[in-house]
């Protein structure tokens, strides 16, 4: 299949309605001396999307502005998603419901804190409401009973999957490389977290149009790699549908690559991997992650570089998702 064109994909994206959440580009730095601390040999850098603005930043943001988008043009009057009580996701979809004068309710999995912190904190700020259950399978059923009770109130709500790792969210990250593709060559390799993979389909699916050649390996923080495969291939495959895209344009190309050997004991549950990556980040580039994410994907990255996996003189790209107001958690 012929390569799309980034004219024509940029055409393509402007097509679907998105919001303005975030300017772009983000920023791209080189990481010079976090790459001697560990060894050397490739060219690191970072993609900035911590240093995004609204919201506190991060991944959700991209995938948002296309999902909310569609929400909009549909008439919501809510936005209903879930996560975690510190989720990221839920966070920014609570900030991008305050922004428009939207209702949010967000679904989470756990306790009440008893003192809100982080991003918990944010979610009281923008005047979310959160609805607690017991266990994360309980989520999808509470969002779909509180949809019902608000539609027989005469409301519009407009539900959002976990993380906005749906087709239409991961165009954002179909952007995303457009954009870097404005700052710098195509780099060898890309190293990111990936939980829900909508950020990894968005990143595959735009290699795979633009016939570029670099490697995007998502390091799980949670799943086993299978599990992220499948799902990510199934986004790709709408991702496709969603652009209109010529068939098969997007069946091969890009490998969907996943490390699960980093997950340590669980979601959320630091390692020392971990624990030295946030550190050595914050000790020679001021570069600050998260425990459950970002961390454990700087921790393969690491352990890429020191077991020489990636060659001497080739280009890594790690993009920064975000997630760190986790910290403060």
């Amino acid at each position: 299949m012929r390569a799309v064109t980034p004219a024509a994909l940029r055409e393509a994206l402007a097509r679907v309605p998105s919001l303005p959440l975030a300017p772009h580009p983000t920023p791209v730095e080189p990481l010079m001396r976090l790459a001697a601390i560990i060894g050397g040999g490739p060219r690191l850098y970072v993609n900035r999307d911590d240093a995004i603005a609204f919201g506190f930043g991060g991944n959700k943001v991209r995938k948002l502005a296309f999902v909310v988008g569609r929400a909009q043009a549909d008439g919501a009057d809510t936005l209903i998603t879930a996560g975690g009580v510190q989720s990221n996701h839920a966070r920014v979809t609570a900030a991008v419901a305050a922004k428009l004068g939207l209702r949010a309710v967000l679904v989470a999995n756990g306790k009440p804190p008893d003192r809100p912190t982080a991003n918990a904190l944010l979610d009281s700020l923008l005047g979310a409401e959160v609805v607690y259950v017991a266990e994360r399978d309980d989520r999808a059923p509470m969002m779909k009973s509180i949809a019902e009770r608000l539609r027989a109130e005469g409301r519009r709500p407009f539900e959002i999957p976990i993380g906005a790792s749906t087709a239409l969210g991961a165009l954002g990250y179909v952007q995303a490389i457009l954009e870097l593709l404005d700052q710098m060559p195509p780099p060898d390799v890309i190293v990111h977290s990936t939980s829900s993979g909508g950020t990894q389909a968005g990143l595959v699916a735009a290699c795979r149009l633009l016939h570029l050649p670099t490697r995007i390996v998502g390091v799980s923080a949670d799943d086993p790699a299978a599990s992220i495969q499948a799902h990510v291939r199934v986004v790709v495959d709408g991702i496709g549908k969603l652009l209109g895209a010529d068939d098969g344009a997007l069946a091969r190309g890009t490998a969907i690559e996943i490390d699960d050997q980093f997950v340590g004991d669980g979601y959320g549950r630091p390692t020392p991997a971990s624990r030295e990556a946030i550190e050595i980040a914050a000790r020679t580039e001021a570069l600050f992650l998260d425990p459950t994410y970002t961390a454990k994907a700087m921790a393969a990255l690491i352990a890429y570089v020191r077991q020489q996996r990636i060659k001497e003189g080739q280009t890594v790209l790690f993009w920064h998702t975000g997630g760190q107001v986790g910290l403060f958690a």
